[in-house]
């Protein structure tokens, strides 16, 4: 078995945090390309959906996708549970896990990957060949996760983790996502006192501490 990531991407970084959480050692490689913006293109030409994270189980079987690899070791590992240990938190950990993906990580990502000149004819993810920038989608990227940053701060208002009193991978995914907004000049917690509470806990996690 092996996992394959690339550590200065948030993708990889919420199973590294996830698997750490959980105490399950697995043995992982780098496949970023030391001091540039890129995945290693021998990683790219075995790997048939040219992202990561990425697992390869011992008999050759390749999962994607961050949370896909999570619930493989979930149904394997389920304690501590990171996905619900009730109907109402597992459903509560689901709704924030996706919102946080669909509404922050990738409003984050939109922007990000449309203004970086380093990311210049690959602004979207997995695509072969070239996919060009659009600038407009900078300003709309930093509109959808002011939109998401304001609804995590009111849910954090009401709860201390996201699905409720434990932490989940909804939190895992949170985190990561204002995490990154960093480097598109952005701070989640600015005028958000219950996200800048959220935050703070979450970060003095040794998972957390561990990919910083």
């Amino acid at each position: 078995m092996k996992l394959y990531v690339w550590n200065i991407a948030p993708n990889p970084r919420r199973v590294v945090i996830y698997l750490a959480e959980k105490g399950i050692e697995v043995p992982m490689e780098e496949v970023g390309i030391p001091g540039k913006p890129a995945l290693d293109p021998a990683f790219l030409e075995r790997a048939p959906y040219r992202r990561v994270p990425l697992l390869e189980l011992d008999d050759g079987t390749l999962i994607s996708e961050a949370m896909a690899i999570c619930r493989y070791f979930e149904a394997q590992h389920p304690d501590p549970p990171l996905m619900g240990a009730d109907a109402l938190e597992t459903a509560r950990a689901e709704m924030w896990e996706r919102m946080s993906e669909f509404e922050g990580l990738f409003a984050v990502a939109e922007s990000f990957r449309n203004a970086k000149r380093s990311f210049a004819g690959r602004a979207l993810p997995g695509i072969p060949g070239e996919s060009a920038q659009i600038p407009e989608l900078i300003e709309r990227g930093r509109q959808r996760a002011v939109l998401y940053f304001d609804r995590l701060d009111a849910r954090l208002g009401e709860s201390r983790f996201l699905a409720g009193a434990r932490f989940t991978t909804a939190d895992i995914t949170a985190y990561c996502t204002v995490d990154f907004a960093r480097f598109i000049e952005m701070d989640a917690a600015d005028g958000r006192p219950h996200l800048g509470r959220w935050q703070a806990e979450v970060a003095a996690r040794p998972s957390i501490r561990g990919t910083a």
